[in-house]
């Protein structure tokens, strides 16, 4: 027996919203939505798991423990598109002839964009 991962799902104060920034992102469209409790965006032609969004009361304190690592073809013009778009710029890293830009989502969730090899 194998696991595929199918979904991964976000807390978010405005799961609606939260989940429109990341359809833009992503090139991918709103499937479900919940009245605002649970939105879910499929990924589009880029592929991978469907993206989840679920309204909770209070917002995560810290640095989330899981985090996209997302990969394109031209790093900094995607970097560049993603601040254009409300994301905010956390690091930067470099390290063995790879790196990668740490970015947030609107609502501060981490993510990381790397070059595609």
């Amino acid at each position: 027996m194998t696991l595929g991962v199918a979904m991964v799902t976000f807390d978010a104060r405005d799961a609606r919203s939260l989940a429109g920034w990341w359809a833009r992102q992503v090139g991918g469209e709103v499937l479900v939505d919940d009245d605002a409790e649970f939105v879910v965006v499929d990924p589009g032609p880029a592929g991978g798991p469907r993206l989840a969004f679920q309204r909770v009361a209070e917002p995560t304190v810290g640095k989330n423990r899981i985090h996209l690592d997302l990969e394109t073809g031209d790093r900094e013009l995607e970097v560049e598109r993603l601040l254009g778009d409300g994301a905010l710029e956390v690091a930067r890293h470099e390290t063995a002839g790879f790196g990668w830009v740490v970015l947030a989502d609107p609502e501060g969730n981490q993510f990381c964009v790397s070059q595609r090899h």
